[in-house]
């Protein structure tokens, strides 16, 4: 007997999954699964994994849109492969993926490039905002977590690195870094 999963993502935890659940209970599947975590690498989508686990020959695989299984299109081919080699299929409700037509493998090999690309694209318009931030002097960049000083402190009393570290709660090392870049 063939089971028709369901896979629902959305980004930040203050999103809502509830159109996707719908969606896809109405798709008939039996068996959800959900997760609030970037789509940009299959690493860490413990509720993804458990899925691909989990399904079996004959099963399907179903999403509302193929960029909420990969945004990349070196995780959309490896999770394509693992369904193939289970014999399993993938489906989209809101875009003519199947899967088990040809028609649909293309499709999906499209809409997995342009993914991709407007995931590059958002990286790019990120980082030249931040460009122009530095620019302009109003991007200060991620406050420093370590206490270089103290860091300095402790190593000119004769304190250990180790000993410094766990003090401090941080790593050997940064402790090392710290001490390396007062030498220069």
């Amino acid at each position: 007997m063939s089971t028709i999963y369901g896979y629902a993502r959305v980004s930040t935890t203050d999103q809502d999954l509830t159109i996707q659940r719908e969606a896809l209970k109405a798709a008939g599947c039996t068996t959800i699964r959900a997760e609030k975590v970037s789509g940009t690498s299959i690493k860490g989508r413990t509720e993804l994994r458990l899925l691909l686990d989990f399904i079996h020959q004959g099963d399907t695989l179903v999403v509302t849109r193929i960029d909420r299984l990969a945004r990349s299109i070196a995780d959309l081919q490896s999770i394509i492969i693992e369904l193939r080699q289970k014999g399993a299929a993938l489906r989209c409700t809101e875009q003519p993926v199947d899967t088990s037509t040809s028609a649909g493998k293309a499709f999906l090999d499209m809409l997995g490039v342009f993914a991709e690309f407007e995931t590059n694209l958002r990286r790019e318009r990120q980082l030249e905002g931040i460009a122009a931030a530095k620019e302009r002097g109003v991007y200060k960049g991620r406050k420093a977590s370590i206490d270089a000083e103290r860091v300095r402190e402790l190593h000119a009393e004769g304190v250990g690195a180790s000993e410094i570290a766990r003090q401090l709660g941080i790593g050997r090392a940064s402790v090392y870094r710290v001490l390396e870049s007062a030498t220069d």
